[in-house]
Formats: C-alpha cells, structure tokens, sequence
C-alpha cells in the first residue's frame, strides 16, 4: 500500500502485538520535528550574568551609576555579579568594601533577590543578585 502511495512505511511501536506500523513520508516528517525543534529555541530565554567590578575608594556618584546598570541588568532579565576588588593595602580594610556591598543590596532590594551573600575570594568579594520574579 505505501508503495501504491510513493510514501514510506514506518514502524511506530516496535514492541506492541502486533507491531505498529504506519504509511507516512518520512522526509517531511523528519522536517516538521526540525522546525518544531528551532521553533522551542527561539522561545527559550538565556540568562546572562552581567559583571560590575568596583573599587572601595568608589565614589558615591559613580556608585550610583554602576547601581543604574545593574538595575538595567536586572530589567533586562539578566542576573548581576558585583565584585569588589582590592589593590595592594586596600586588602586590610574589607570591612569598607562589605559595607559598600551591602548599600547597594539594600538600593536594589525592590528589583532584586540576592542569591549569593557577598563572599570573599582572594583579593576580591563579590555578590549576585537575579531579578525578581
């Protein structure tokens, strides 16, 4: 009967009894699941992480411009990593630099969720933050 048609035979479930079988063309089958795949990942979303590297003798004005960004991050469905880094003797006062962490959390608390505490790492702390749902 396939042949009758100029179609193809496909075996759709090999371990039911009797077998199933079914009269399909194969190639445009085989061409509709493709798309059907790039159709699923247009629609699919990648969250980014975004970087802002500061400083703990940043002053206030462009700390709240480096707040802004992260803010447009944030918008923008991306999450946002803020590193504090220390230079040379900077390294002795991290208090200075988790203060500074921790007023930017509190700016950002209505658009954000902090997933990850700021934490040091060698000569740097950082912190994450993902928007809110």
């Amino acid at each position: 009967m396939a042949a009758e048609k100029e179609l193809d035979l496909v075996e759709v479930s090999p371990t039911a009894v009797p077998p199933v079988c079914r009269i399909m063309d194969f190639g445009k089958f085989k061409y509709q699941q493709s798309k059907k795949l790039q159709e699923a990942k247009k629609k699919q979303v990648q969250v980014q992480l975004k970087e802002v590297k500061l400083r703990p003798k940043t002053d206030d004005h462009d700390l709240d411009f480096k707040v802004k960004h992260v803010k447009r991050f944030l918008e923008e469905g991306n999450k946002a990593k803020i590193t504090m880094v220390f230079r040379g003797r900077e390294i002795t006062h991290t208090n200075l630099g988790l203060e500074i962490l921790e007023k930017i959390s509190e700016e950002l608390q209505e658009v954000a969720v902090i997933e990850v505490r700021p934490k040091m790492e060698g000569r740097s702390m950082y912190m994450i933050v993902a928007p809110k749902k």
